[in-house]
């Protein structure tokens, strides 16, 4: 059994529905009425998950219809959910190198101070990704994030979900509270979403945008070849006519049809390309489908980190199940890339955007300590938007 049909089967059967399987890779479903209306079948219904359906059967797959079908009888059920693992901790046999790997400072120093055994708390949180512009794509995103000292789980957090869906993993029992880091308050981790999905959506919808723009960048091709022979067209007739002296009634006649022709044309090309950006305009819905909490053992790595004269302490935390060490977390974006640079004044760690030079004064500053504007000449960066588009030739 498929896991789609596994996960229907369930599902149907926690809604009231008898559901007996059928070969090949098929369901035989008899609905109770609120489950009928929800997906759009009859009394007495077959299914089917394969390439080759049972007889009678419709195909379910992971296509948007389905996928909205699926997720109004699903509704509340499991967005949200607790995992407590208990398990053994390995000795880290060389944490420095480990460190060397997962804390690479442009303009800082580190130090290790030590490793003991901890608890964190993870939150696996996946959203449904849609872009919709001449063509639909949907696509699922996950995310990770270690609540005890911000990392992001891009390095680990597919070989996360791995593990937690290989079978025999049994939940344990919860340590204390107190030995937990706290929960995000919601606004906070909102906050931080907000920085932290852009940069990961647009890295999932770039082989999408990138077939877009060249069926754009076709299409407009297409349409300005066209007009432009037209128009070349009328300026070989315009200039056909003669240059010097005056013309007679029937060459002004000519002339004035070629010049409106010639703005007609213009006119017409104008409002196709209008056309064409509104058929290939791109818009992107992120909606969040679920949240885990996975509550387990780690190895806590602390490294002391030094700039000038401030110091500062950060926890890493080695992963069992991964047997992965956190990458340092960017303070800033909580972006992907591990390079990081440390600011002099609270030694917040930041990818290089978070030191780059102003744009008015060519200082760097620190956009956590100083969110709003430039430390030094008060420059907002949001003042000054920058415009990007596909630029159209002009007949």
């Amino acid at each position: 059994m498929s896991e789609l049909q596994q996960f229907v089967a369930e599902l149907l059967e926690e809604r009231g529905a008898a559901v007996e399987p059928v070969e090949p890779e098929g369901l035989d479903v008899l609905a109770p009425p609120d489950v009928r209306e929800t997906l759009g079948l009859p009394e007495i219904a077959r299914l089917g998950f394969a390439a080759e359906l049972p007889p009678g059967a419709r195909r379910v797959g992971l296509e948007p219809d389905w996928l909205d079908r699926l997720g109004r009888l699903l509704g509340e059920r499991g967005r949200s959910s607790r995992l407590v693992i208990e398990q053994d901790l390995p000795a880290l046999s060389s944490p420095e190198r480990m460190v060397e790997h997962a804390l690479q400072l442009q303009n800082a120093t580190w130090r290790l101070v030590g490793v003991r055994p901890a608890w964190t708390r993870y939150l696996l949180l996946t959203f449904r990704c849609t872009a919709l512009s001449d063509e639909k794509r949907d696509s699922v995103l996950r995310l990770g994030i270690n609540l005890a000292n911000g990392s992001t789980l891009d390095g680990m957090l597919d070989r996360l979900w791995q593990h937690l869906e290989e079978p025999g993993i049994e939940p344990g029992r919860a340590p204390p509270e107190t030995a937990l880091p706290a929960p995000w308050e919601a606004a906070v981790l909102a906050e931080r979403l907000e920085r932290m999905l852009p940069v990961r959506v647009q890295a999932r919808l770039d082989p999408f945008i990138g077939s877009m723009r060249r069926r754009f960048e076709r299409d407009q091709s297409r349409l300005y070849a066209y007009h432009d022979g037209l128009r070349q067209e009328a300026l070989k007739r315009l200039a056909a006519l003669p240059a010097k002296g005056p013309l007679k009634p029937r060459q002004e006649a000519e002339k004035m049809r070629e010049e409106q022709r010639l703005a007609a044309i213009e006119r017409e090309y104008q409002s196709k390309v209008a056309d064409l950006r509104t058929h290939f305009a791109l818009s992107v819905t992120v909606e969040w489908v679920q949240t885990l909490e996975l509550v387990m053992p780690v190895q806590r790595v602390e490294v002391q980190i030094r700039r000038r004269k401030g110091e500062r302490l950060l926890a890493l935390d080695w992963n069992p199940l991964t047997r992965h060490l956190d990458h340092a977390p960017d303070e800033h974006t909580f972006g992907v890339e591990p390079s990081r640079m440390v600011c002099d004044e609270r030694l917040h760690l930041l990818g290089p955007g978070g030191l780059a030079p102003c744009p008015a004064c060519g200082k760097e500053y620190c956009r956590v300590c100083h969110p709003a504007a430039c430390s030094k000449c008060g420059y907002r960066e949001g003042d000054c938007q920058r415009n990007e588009g596909v630029v159209l030739g002009k007949l």
